[in-house]
């Protein structure tokens, strides 16, 4: 009787008493990567600053300026979908030097500040103009096997009905 009072009173506590501590116990403040995209776009990566993922949607905001004066935001970011924390802007920034700064509301009260140089974003290369003749040849390597099939089909049925001609015959 003692055993099963134990095991049981040992099962509430342990269903009571969480093995991790809450999402409070990181203490609020948050790790924030901040770094451009490649191209006119910031990207950020939260975390706690104990190094924890991020467990929630947290609404950072993003401003910037550039080296000539010019500012951009303040503009809330998006989570992403290439992972827990991360966080994209999309093209926001103009080619050129700027001082970008990454702020999280309360209760994280977190801010980073970065410099990230924007770049244009590089465009696909445009497909080669072909001229008449390669063209022409794309045509003749695209159909000449359906060809080659059919004269092959045509040969093997003339020598079938040769042959059973052949045994007709005296």
């Amino acid at each position: 009787m003692r055993r099963t009072g134990a095991a049981v009173l040992t099962g509430l506590v342990l269903a009571f008493v969480p093995v991790a501590g809450p999402a409070w116990a990181h203490e609020g403040k948050l790790k924030l990567e901040v770094a451009g995209d490649g191209a006119t776009g910031v990207t950020v990566q939260a975390k706690h600053a104990d190094g924890h993922r991020l467990e929630a949607v947290v609404r950072l905001v993003v401003s910037a300026t550039a080296a000539d004066g010019q500012a951009v935001g303040p503009v809330q970011l998006e989570p992403a979908g290439e992972g827990q924390g991360f966080y994209a802007s999309g093209p926001i920034l103009t080619p050129g030097d700027w001082r970008v700064t990454v702020r999280a509301p309360a209760p994280y009260t977190s801010e980073a500040t970065v410099a990230v140089r924007a770049k244009a974003a590089q465009t696909a290369p445009a497909p080669a103009v072909r001229g008449a003749a390669q063209a022409s040849a794309d045509t003749w390597w695209s159909w000449w096997p359906w060809a080659l099939g059919i004269l092959a089909a045509v040969i093997g049925a003339a020598t079938l009905s040769a042959r059973a001609l052949r045994r007709r015959q005296p």
